[in-house]
């Protein structure tokens, strides 16, 4: 009798602890983001939904995927998906091994999944990324398959250990100015074009040439075809991983990296959450942007790692699918606890900013050697509204150019210093930056402190920065701006102005300090520059307080 009992509690003890394992270890469903990222915003964010999943499996392997680098698995990872979707969604496996492959397309309810030592490298062949429709089946333009990509899904991600290899050094053109010369000397033996001056190798003729066939199809012609793209298809790189009007989209742990272009860029999406990931394009892949969110609402992005050839963590609101109902606005995004090695701007909104950008919290995230720190860029033909951004806590060390940049003549014919700036219509293009609220910062070596490049027929305005601590070569320059505060702001610089004050008015500048000796507190210029107060700032531990021009009143600055 006690050995059948003691059996009967052995049976008893197996079922238990398989439920238990079952509810542990077989759940798929992802875990919630942390309230400590949606909660205490100066905005209202809503209640983001997280991508979730039945508890079924599907390997690739089962669908005749083979991981040795040299087989394709183009089909493999589709029948999977495929059977995964139809049985009503899951997680499509991808073991350890090395996974050659086209394109991916998704499906709803698809988690790709990358175990440790998984590593997906898409094909050097770029014939096999044929030239479709995007980014519907009806749409009359054209561009090469992204490697990965949805488009109108609900509940899809890519989580797991393993890496995505986009196999970019096939697709991008060079700069020799960027490659030592042994390595330029390398990239010419293998094949491709340069071009007439010589500055620029192309992986090959077509490549070189289809910016030029294009636009000059485009003029010749009104409705393009297929056949038509076919001229420039080598110029059409396309972008890593592109999740296109999707609701609840996940990418959490793997390491995406050696992108075409842009590696990773989800756009029109809501319910996206990005976290844990790790995005490598080197440093001198051309386009090479690592994270470029567009038009995009209710995002959290959080403990990520980016080492970038362009902008890192990059918000572009820009144009959208008509018909669709759909803001082409970033906002509700929230980005923190990341981490940026290199990049032309460690968190950047722009340069198309006609979308709209509102509602955006930066906090906790740490910028080394980028080109810039916080890049806020736009131009006159790319122009919107940017407001409601608020920065908090960003910590940077040895920044090329500015540690924070508002320029609003991107890629325009900037004047020169001294030149005379002539004013623009007004239009929905016009770019338009305002309520900015950046505090807690420490940047560790710069070019320049700050610079706010305005326009005369648009001033960027209401900007706010408290308790900054900058070293520099350059201090703050402010053009064409009004309604600025400058608050408990610390910089150390080695020549100019410690504030460069031109056409820019409404301005404040408390508790600020500089090196004891420095040659000059401020310098100010342009007529229409008025009311800068300074208050309890020692100016004259600067060799000179306030330098005007002629065509400033004295009066313009005042001391409390």
């Amino acid at each position: 009798m006690m050995k059948q009992t003691y059996a009967i509690l052995i049976r008893i003890h197996v079922v238990l602890c398989t439920i238990v394992y079952s509810l542990v270890f077989t759940q798929t469903s992802a875990q919630p983001v942390p309230k400590l990222y949606t909660t205490g915003l100066p905005f209202s964010m809503p209640e983001i939904q997280v991508a979730n999943f039945p508890e079924r499996t599907v390997s690739i392997v089962d669908h005749g995927a083979v991981g040795d680098g040299q087989t394709m698995n183009t089909k493999a990872f589709a029948s999977a998906i495929q059977a995964c979707a139809q049985a009503g969604g899951g997680k499509v496996v991808v073991p350890t091994g090395v996974w050659l492959t086209g394109p991916i397309r998704f499906e709803n309810n698809i988690n790709l999944h990358l175990d440790a030592g998984a590593v997906i490298i898409f094909s050097r062949n770029r014939d096999d990324f044929p030239l479709v429709p995007y980014p519907t089946s009806s749409s009359k333009n054209f561009a090469c398959a992204n490697p990965i990509f949805g488009y109108k899904l609900e509940n899809v991600a890519i989580t797991g250990d393993g890496v995505i290899d986009g196999s970019g050094e096939v697709w991008r053109p060079m700069k020799k100015e960027k490659y030592t010369a042994s390595q330029w000397k390398k990239t010419i033996e293998s094949g491709g074009m340069v071009s007439e001056d010589g500055k620029m190798w192309w992986p090959s003729q077509q490549a070189l040439q289809g910016e030029a066939y294009l636009k000059a199809l485009r003029k010749n012609k009104k409705n393009l075809t297929a056949e038509d793209f076919t001229g420039a298809k080598d110029f059409l790189r396309p972008n890593m991983v592109v999740f296109n009007a999707c609701n609840k989209v996940l990418l959490d742990g793997p390491t995406f990296r050696n992108s075409p272009k842009f590696c990773v860029n989800p756009v029109q999406c809501e319910n996206l959450v990005i976290r844990n990931i790790k995005i490598q394009n080197t440093w001198n892949a051309q386009n090479g942007d690592g994270l470029d969110i567009g038009s995009s609402h209710t995002v959290v992005v959080y403990n990520c790692v980016v080492d970038a050839g362009d902008d890192a963590i990059c918000l572009k609101p820009g144009a959208i699918e008509k018909g669709r109902g759909w803001t082409a606005a970033c906002e509700n995004i929230v980005i923190a606890d990341c981490i940026v090695y290199r990049g032309h701007g460690g968190f950047v909104i722009g340069s198309e900013t006609y979308g709209g950008t509102r509602n955006i919290s930066v906090r906790n995230c740490t910028f080394i050697g980028t080109d810039v720190g916080l890049r806020f860029k736009s131009s006159r033909t790319r122009g919107g509204l940017t407001e409601n951004i608020y920065i908090d806590g960003i910590q940077m060390k040895d920044i090329a150019n500015e540690a924070i940049l508002f320029d609003m003549y991107y890629e325009d014919d900037k004047p020169a210093s001294g030149e005379v700036r002539t004013s623009a219509s007004v239009t929905e293009r016009t770019p338009k930056m305002q309520n900015f609220f950046i505090k807690n910062i420490v940047c560790n070596g710069a070019s320049q402190a700050i610079f706010i490049q305005g326009l005369p027929e648009q001033f960027a305005r209401n900007i706010e920065f408290t308790n900054l601590t900058i070293s520099a070569k350059k201090g703050i320059s402010c053009i064409d701006a009004e309604g600025l505060l400058f608050n408990n702001v610390k910089v150390l610089l080695e020549q100019g102005p410690v504030y460069d004050i031109d056409n820019a008015r409404n301005i404040t500048i408390k508790h600020s300090t500089f090196n004891e000796g420095h040659s000059l507190f401020m310098r100010v210029t342009g007529k229409q520059s008025e009311n800068i107060q300074v208050v309890n700032t020692d100016i004259s531990k600067a060799k000179k307080g306030i330098e005007f021009s002629k065509d400033v009143n004295v009066n313009a600055v005042v001391q409390k």
